[in-house]
């Protein structure tokens, strides 16, 4: 199995750990040279040897540089970044979960295996898995193997649930993301386990974060902050802290993906972020989501209309730049708005959250019904 992804981004040329979120750039000559190198039985070159002790500690000398190097060589797309929709099946029922309707269905394995190599060839370097919950996919370990294999660096985001048994921390710990990301739901089981509406979530919880930790996974902890755990918020940043880990927080609740308002009331008004004026995103230009099914679409919020990768093939990826300008216009009950250049949130989040018919004040600071 490689240690190091050498691999085209954009205009540049990047050397990768699997796991780790460091790189070092190459001039595109080296790049060229380690191409050629790759042919042919060689060693990995002394500059090379240099670059990756400097940055990682590595020895990689006297070492073959085929048994080494992944060479990811430069594609006609430039689709770097990618999220993918394992599932929309989960374990827990969140009160605030923007899934809606939560069904298990999808892909078969020889279909994820299509896709997978569809992402490779559009030029994906990042790929976030995601759900649902990833981790109670019967197909994610053989999923999550062979996108390593192909060499994404990936990241992980799950609610944790699965962490505490031994052949779910073996695979990360085996092929090392680099990240996992988990959302944190409160500080207690009283508290942990009526957000999520499971009993037992939380030590279930707990115990799969503290054998991450230990494991010195790279973990990145979102603390998702409602109505019904804010009383434990400064708790749950002691324990992040407590661990060493990074933590963000999200408070602000979107409608479903179906346009329902359901998960709403559950927001917690006080800790509402202001979000900066939306000036633009690269969502369907250098980016795209996949749903379990391999539909691409621009985003995970805007998922009509999409490309079917499965029947279509990487070459359907072409029409995703032309769908994602006719998303942005501004149009429905913003069409006309002379305030429309200091937004907060994209034309995409905006129509999810006029078909919930949720109030103006949700996502327009115009607003005030």
């Amino acid at each position: 199995m490689h240690e190091l992804v050498a691999t085209p981004f954009g205009e540049r040329r990047l050397i990768l750990r699997p796991g780790s979120t460091k790189a070092v750039q190459l001039p595109y000559a080296k790049f060229d040279e380690l191409l050629a190198l790759a042919s042919v039985p060689s060693t990995v070159p002394r500059w090379l040897v240099d670059a990756v002790r400097a940055q990682w500690q590595m020895d990689l000398a006297g070492r073959r540089l085929g048994e080494v190097v992944l060479m990811r060589e430069a594609c006609l797309f430039e689709f770097s970044r990618a999220t993918w929709e394992i599932n929309l099946g989960c374990d827990l029922d969140c009160v605030m979960c923007y899934l809606g309707r939560k069904r298990f269905e999808g892909l078969d394995m020889e279909g994820k295996r299509k896709l997978l190599a569809v992402m490779r060839d559009a030029g994906v370097i990042w790929l976030q898995i995601t759900g649902g919950e990833p981790l109670i996919d019967p197909d994610f370990p053989e999923s999550y193997r062979l996108a390593y294999e192909l060499g994404m660096q990936l990241e992980v985001l799950s609610n944790g649930s699965r962490l505490h048994k031994d052949h779910v921390l073996n695979l990360l710990c085996t092929y090392p993301p680099a990240k996992l990301t988990l959302s944190v739901y409160g500080a207690t089981a009283t508290t942990y386990d009526a957000v999520t509406r499971r009993r037992g979530a939380f030590g279930r919880f707990r115990a799969g974060l503290h054998k991450a930790v230990d494991a010195g996974l790279n973990i990145d902890l979102s603390l998702i902050i409602v109505q019904g755990n804010v009383h434990e918020l400064d708790t749950m940043r002691a324990w992040a802290k407590q661990l060493g880990v990074p933590y963000r927080e999200y408070a602000n609740i979107s409608p479903t993906i179906h346009g329902t308002a359901e998960p709403l009331p559950s927001q917690s008004p006080q800790y509402l972020t202001n979000r900066a004026p939306f000036t633009g995103c690269p969502a369907g230009v250098t980016f795209f989501h996949a749903d379990p099914f391999g539909r691409a679409s621009i985003c995970k919020v805007g998922r009509e209309p999409n490309i079917d990768l499965i029947a279509e093939g990487v070459e359907g990826l072409t029409r995703l730049g032309e769908i994602a300008e006719s998303l942005m216009l501004r149009t429905g009950g913003c069409s006309g708005c002379t305030l429309s250049g200091t937004c907060r949130v994209c034309r995409p989040m905006a129509k999810v959250f006029q078909e919930a018919k949720a109030p103006l004040k949700h996502y327009c600071q115009h607003g005030t019904r």
